[in-house]
């Protein structure tokens, strides 16, 4: 019998599997981690979060209000920049979709740098850049499993 790759889970009767992967932090004590995700929820640091989130290296905010990119605005994005990085991940949801231009162009207009991509690969990416020392943050949308 062949077992699925470790980073995939199978459902009853064959279904579609669900991604689901445990990360490790190996070099970046004392920073904010994102440390496993799935559909549904992410863990940073150990501490699963179920709801959207903005994390930097130093920093972790848990109360970040849109639940989907439909609810994204310029509140929520200025908040985002209050952050102070030259980087930020803009983690979409469970796809990436990408926002109006002219949402963003505030955060472009300050010279933040922003990348759109799915929640799973914004988490991804912001620990790879926080393990370089890189001044990132990470604003993810985390929706809740379908």
């Amino acid at each position: 019998m062949r077992l699925p790759p470790p980073c995939t889970v199978r459902r009853a009767g064959g279904a579609d599997p669900s991604p689901r992967m445990k990360l490790h932090n190996q070099n970046s004590p004392g920073l904010n981690t994102v440390t496993a995700y799935g559909v549904g929820h992410i863990a940073v640091n150990g501490q699963p979060l179920a709801h959207s989130f903005l994390l930097t290296p130093e920093t972790l905010e848990t109360d970040w209000p849109p639940a989907s990119i439909a609810e994204l605005n310029e509140a929520h994005l200025a908040r985002v920049a209050a952050l102070g990085c030259r980087i930020v991940l803009l983690g979409t949801g469970l796809r990436q979709r990408f926002p109006p231009p002219a949402l963003l162009a505030p955060l472009i207009g300050a010279g933040i740098g922003v990348e759109v991509m799915d929640s799973l690969a914004a988490c991804r990416t912001y620990n790879i850049l926080m393990a370089e020392g890189r001044d990132v943050a990470a604003a993810v949308i985390v929706e809740a499993a379908a």
